[in-house]
């Protein structure tokens, strides 16, 4: 279908569903929300944390946006917010923007194509001005140029067809900076043309934003503005949940241990989902004698991701790499993997493992040792600590080191480790970005460094497929060589439930974190 009908058709999707709950609406209030900690920046495109994208993505907007009011993310739920319409050339490798007039900066000034040519160009490393930290760049390593044909129109041209870069663009991460202010400016502000404004940011404190008033969507947002309020320790998150001190949950911080404490509460509500975070394993590749695949396929099929998320994450969802369906958009099927080696009977998986072990010339009498890393944070260290005991049964004695959470992530960009207990979210829920940020050769984020030139083709190859559902089937076949190759060993994929008071209305929870936090749809019933 043309771009243009798909805009209008989305748009149409989203009037109709505010056109149902007209009558219920209502203006005013300041909703208050829970934030657990400072953000790093304030800067989006700088950060890979909810801390900075949950408290900023009111203030900004996209070129797209996944529909606010549909929990599971795909280019089906996509709709415009800065462009008016979006369609592709007939080779698939151009596609191109219709943008929105009359649109402002929070400063007054007019938004235009510059600014979308300007942030993109950034992001992808190719403009003079830079950032301190770019961390998606690779998302649009296939855009070669980005041109602008007036102020109201702009294009992607790629190097090969790519139809997830609609995805991308619509994730939370993928924010319109202004041309007009210098990129390092908005680590410590913000200038947006979103429906709120930042009035005031205290460190370990709070931060505000209201409502502003020339906001381009017409009668939005409902709110006068949100309260961020900045609560450290997580029992007194919770306290303030119970005690009605907040009216709405940050993503992630309702897992089912705090579900339990929240559900008898009469006056809240929930929307359960599975998150495209992966609690994973990951094993040297590269470090002797985790060179050898045996060792690793070994210490892959010794752990029962079952018994994980019934003994130390209970609700958690066992899945390979991607969210399974229906659950997520690509994800082997839950039935499916049960065939997979690391997921089929423990006793199977087991026996086979420990045949690798004696093969490799291990067993009772003579253990492997190896030192098995966590992040200090308790959902890392239980679940590392239970990992040494599946390990224990295939003749492995493992040692837990504990890491401080500000040495973690420099320690696996180093690759200082054995085998480690890791989490990896996504920015969106898409092979482009799971594949390509964990699994390509090189990759910063592939703490394993598990490279297969073979299996790499075929990340290009499921990328340029415009076919959907026949791209969902190379998907799979590439996720079950990943599980297969041990590129990681995954655990399972975190659950929420969502936390809101019921007088909260117009928020939904989605299947990844990021892309639900515009506030412009919010309202409060009271």
């Amino acid at each position: 279908m043309h771009g243009k009908k798909i805009a209008l058709l989305l748009a149409l999707a989203l009037v109709a569903f505010g056109a149902g709950t007209a009558t219920a609406q209502k203006y005013g209030g300041v909703l208050k929300s829970v934030q657990r900690g400072n953000p790093p920046s304030l800067s989006i495109h700088e950060e890979a944390t909810f801390n900075t994208n949950w408290p900023m993505s009111s203030q900004y907007n996209n070129l797209v946006y996944f529909h606010p009011l549909k929990p599971i993310e795909s280019l089906d739920t996509v709709i415009p917010e800065l462009a008016e319409s979006w369609s592709w050339s007939s080779d698939n490798k151009s596609l191109t923007f219709k943008l929105h007039r009359g649109v402002k900066w929070h400063d007054g000034k007019p938004f235009t194509a510059k600014d979308v040519k300007h942030t993109f160009d950034v992001v992808r490393g190719t403009s003079k001005a830079r950032l301190k930290l770019n961390p998606r760049r690779l998302w649009y390593g296939n855009v070669q140029d980005i041109t602008t044909n007036g102020d109201y129109e702009v294009t992607f041209r790629l190097g090969r067809p790519q139809p997830s870069l609609v995805a991308l663009l619509a994730s939370g991460y993928s924010p319109v900076y202004p041309a007009h202010v210098k990129p390092q400016d908005l680590r410590t502000t913000e200038l947006g043309t979103g429906p709120f404004v930042l009035t005031e940011y205290k460190r370990d404190q709070i931060i505000k934003v209201r409502k502003f008033k020339d906001y381009f969507v017409k009668g939005r947002p409902y709110l006068d503005g949100i309260d961020y309020i900045i609560i450290r320790k997580k029992g007194t998150r919770i306290a303030a949940m119970i005690s009605g001190q907040v009216d709405l949950n940050q993503p992630t911080e309702t897992d089912e241990q705090v579900y339990k404490q929240l559900k008898d509460i009469k006056e809240m509500d929930f929307n359960k989902t599975y998150l495209a975070s992966n609690v994973n394993i990951i094993i040297n590749n590269k470090q002797p004698p985790f060179n050898n695949p045996k060792l690793r396929r070994a210490v892959n099929m010794a752990i029962n991701r079952y018994d994980y998320v019934k003994a130390v994450q209970p609700g958690y969802l066992v899945g390979g790499f991607l969210p399974p369906t229906p659950h997520g958009s690509w994800g082997i099927p839950a039935d499916k993997l049960r065939s997979i080696p690391g997921y089929r009977d423990e006793s199977v998986d087991k026996e086979a493992a420990r045949k690798l072990m004696r093969e490799l010339g291990y067993g009772p009498d003579n253990r492997f040792k190896v030192t098995v890393s966590s992040r200090s944070t308790a959902n890392y260290v239980d679940a590392a600590t239970w990992a040494l005991g599946e390990l224990k049964q295939i003749y492995i004695d493992a040692e837990l080191e504990i890491v401080e959470s500000g040495n973690w992530f420099g320690k696996v960009a180093r690759r200082d480790f054995s085998i480690a207990l890791n989490a990896t979210g996504a920015g969106v829920d898409d092979p482009d970005v799971t594949f390509v940020e964990n699994f390509t050769c090189g990759s910063q984020r592939n703490y394993s460094d598990y490279c297969n030139p073979e299996v790499q083709k075929r990340f290009e190859e499921q990328s340029m497929m415009t076919d959907q559902k026949a791209r969902l089937a190379v998907v799979q076949e590439i996720e079950q060589q990943l599980v297969e190759d041990v590129a990681r060993v995954s655990l399972g994929f975190r659950v929420n439930y969502n936390a809101r008071r019921s007088f909260v209305k117009g928020i939904i929870g989605h299947n990844t974190n990021y892309s639900w936090a515009r506030m412009q749809e919010v309202w409060l019933d009271k």
